[in-house]
């Protein structure tokens, strides 16, 4: 600050105070990334899933789990931690815990694209034990080293990792394992992989959760069964509440309560995938206040009801057991 008022009170524009002051106020002015909260399930070791263009999470953001993306389709621009590039369908990039990233595609207003990529998210603890268990996977620690400053592999691997991850989608048990193992050998063994940061760019996650919206989805994803008020968390993060809501919509690209609800029927998904508890209970622990709204925001989200849900994943495990009551449920159905 001293430096700061030293460099205004002089204002010459040469000076070392001045030069100081400039890239102050240029840390200053930079885009902090927002914090994105990636639900791994409890009975799963990591995430795989999908997504189009718009979507929520496409934004510059970050968040603490090792990610494997690979775009199927759109170009544009895409962003890792001081990197800027182009990519195209076949771009596959991995990044490291906390490295702030985003992939913005040239597509015009109002159109839609069904599906933009394809994406791996596991964690530092999970990879950290399976090479504990497993001593061969400690080649892999080269790569996940590498990934903290953004790594991008060849179209080549890019078109050879495509049907992993499209399997990963809806492969069960086991199969799952199988699969992330395969990917990281083709990760490893391929050629080498282009770092996109630079070597002095370094990712500063406390720094981030300082901003007022990373507060906030801190907050939430601690507290996610609790009842959560949108002029609490707008006091939370000292700001009216027509002034948080427009905040938060501007980071997020949904509206408050839409983005809790859907971090809520993402919980629910899982616990209903446990089969451990009834629905009811299952509406209540993941923060809903009734069991007709939980049916209804299920519904929007999942297009059928928990019930036919928990059903149909039932269907999905017991068809990977491959025994006679397959027969039986697929007929169910029918």
């Amino acid at each position: 600050m001293d430096t700061i008022m030293r460099a205004t009170a002089c204002q010459c524009g040469t000076c070392g105070y001045c030069r100081v002051a400039r890239t102050d106020a240029r840390r200053a002015n930079i885009v902090q990334p927002d914090l994105e909260l990636v639900a791994v399930p409890h009975d799963e070791s990591f995430k795989a899933w999908s997504h189009g263009y718009p979507y929520r999470t496409v934004r510059w953001h970050f968040h603490p789990e090792f990610e494997i993306q690979l775009i199927t389709a759109t170009t544009g621009k895409y962003f890792v931690g001081d990197y800027i590039g182009d990519f195209e369908p076949g771009n596959l990039v991995m990044t490291g815990p906390n490295l702030p990233h985003n992939w913005v595609s040239n597509v015009p207003p109002g159109e839609r694209v069904d599906e933009r990529c394809l994406i791996l998210q596991f964690d530092t603890g999970f990879i950290a034990r399976a090479i504990e268990v497993f001593p061969e996977l400690k080649r892999v620690e080269s790569l996940l080293d590498a990934s903290r400053w953004g790594v991008l592999f060849t179209p080549k691997t890019g078109a050879a990792a495509e049907p992993i991850l499209r399997e990963m989608l809806v492969a069960q048990g086991m199969r799952r394992i199988t699969l992330f193992v395969t990917l990281l050998d083709l990760l490893v063994q391929s050629a080498e992989p282009l770092k996109l940061a630079s070597a002095a760019y370094h990712a500063d996650p406390a720094r981030y959760a300082e901003t007022r919206i990373n507060h906030v989805l801190s907050y939430i994803g601690k507290n996610l069964s609790q009842d959560l008020r949108e002029s609490e968390l707008a006091e939370l993060a000292g700001q009216s509440a027509s002034a948080f809501s427009r905040y938060f919509r501007r980071h997020t690209g949904v509206p408050f309560v839409q983005y809790v609800n859907r971090l809520r029927i993402n919980l629910a998904c899982q616990l209903l995938m446990s089969g451990e508890l009834s629905i009811t209970e299952i509406c209540y622990q993941v923060g809903f206040n009734n069991l007709s709204n939980f049916n209804r925001q299920f519904l929007l989200l999942k297009d059928m009801s928990p019930s036919r849900w928990r059903a149909y994943q039932q269907l999905n495990a017991a068809s990977a057991i491959e025994t006679p009551d397959v027969t039986n449920a697929i007929e169910a159905f029918s």
